[in-house]
């Protein structure tokens, strides 16, 4: 059970819950609903989204072992040439998901997401903005994945959305050791604050489906700019840190935000379960290694 731990914490578990709201935003504002092999597609999202852990620990096994020296690559516990394993199983399960749950019209936005996120990993996280800009064009992929390739135009706005929230976060997971700054922060806190208007903003339809977006928007707002407006206040390596965890842990919201507005309450009910699944596994007892950061 220790061994399945260890890999668990590689792909940093918990964090994975994030990413299975991306198709389902994507597949709402294309007007699909989550059902027979479209099941597959948040799958096809997790599995991209581990294998892009394991192989940024694959690719930060130096710095880790300096920094991080807990993590699974410099612990020991699992070696660097089983992580890059992991990593291409992974990508090549997630690719074969994707085709399997979307067909050859999401599969084609598989394809130029998995390398988005070896890209990223291995070149350009390396450099700030251009890292940033790459992940988050990893995460505006993921929910045009849930849209297809010939729906992509009434999903580019959430994609977008998504897309920025990530950049923004990313920026922000930069000082987690040595310190973000007060621009950073503040421009983070921004942003959610903007993308959390635009999500409200371009609601159609009922009262009831405007105050439920309304509500999630601003559950997606509460979860994360508290915390990016201490890291403004005070730029230190704990705030940012905490700071990125809150940024992430919203994504979950913001993705039933996006998928309520556009009337898809069953997919707005399956994201909130996710949020609790969440929420019981960060309850864990503190001991517990697995982290989502």
């Amino acid at each position: 059970m220790s061994r399945v731990n260890d890999y668990l914490e590689l792909v940093r578990a918990p964090a994975i819950l994030t990413v299975f709201g991306d198709t389902l935003a994507g597949g709402s504002a294309a007007g699909h609903m989550l059902s027979g092999r479209r099941i597959a597609l948040p799958l096809a999202s997790a599995c991209l989204y581990a294998g892009g852990m394991a192989l940024n620990d694959y690719s930060d096994r130096g710095t880790d072992a300096d920094e991080r020296p807990e993590r699974p690559i410099p612990s020991g516990r699992i070696s660097a040439r089983a992580a890059l394993c992991a990593a291409s199983t992974l990508t090549v399960a997630g690719l074969a998901l994707s085709a399997t749950g979307g067909g050859r019209r999401a599969f084609a936005l598989a394809i130029p997401l998995a390398t988005s996120i070896w890209t990223y990993d291995l070149l350009a996280k390396n450099y700030a903005v251009p890292g940033a800009i790459t992940m988050g064009t990893c995460r505006a992929l993921d929910v045009l994945m849930g849209a297809g390739f010939g729906h992509l135009r009434p999903a580019l706005a959430a994609a977008g959305i998504m897309g920025g929230h990530t950049i923004a976060v990313t920026l922000l997971s930069r000082g987690e050791v040595e310190g973000t700054t007060t621009v950073i922060a503040s421009s983070a806190a921004a942003s959610t604050g903007l993308l959390a208007g635009a999500v409200v903003a371009g609601t159609l339809g009922t009262r009831s489906r405007t105050l439920a977006v309304l509500a999630a928007a601003a559950t997606y707002a509460a979860r994360c700019m508290p915390a990016q407006a201490r890291a403004a206040r005070e730029p230190v390596a704990g705030n940012a840190l905490e700071a990125t965890k809150a940024g992430i842990r919203a994504m979950v919201p913001l993705q039933a935000a996006l998928t309520l507005r556009h009337g898809n309450v069953a997919a707005g009910v399956v994201i909130a379960s996710i949020d609790l699944v969440g929420k019981i596994l960060r309850s864990r007892p503190r001991g517990s290694r697995i982290s989502e950061s």
